[in-house]
């Protein structure tokens, strides 16, 4: 029973790219929940349009985040 190397490196490929894709989502994510505000006013303020659009994209960002994650233990447990 040989190892297959091409197989193995497609998986370590694969995996390393998801890594980094969900690293570089989580970082927008927190970046654009920064630009935001935060999620709270500023000082009685109204929130603008590019705080709502930024609250948005984080929301995005984390719920692509979740979504990898969910898959990915959806993969590893069988059900």
């Amino acid at each position: 029973m040989g190892a297959t190397w091409g197989t193995i490196g497609g998986v370590f490929g694969v995996s390393l790219g998801v890594t980094v894709l969900v690293v570089v989502m989580f970082s927008l994510g927190v970046a654009a929940w920064a630009r935001a505000g935060g999620g709270v006013p500023r000082h009685g303020a109204r929130r603008g349009r590019s705080d709502m659009v930024a609250a948005g994209a984080a929301v995005v960002c984390f719920a692509a985040c979740l979504a990898i994650a969910a898959y990915g233990i959806d993969l590893i447990i069988p059900g």
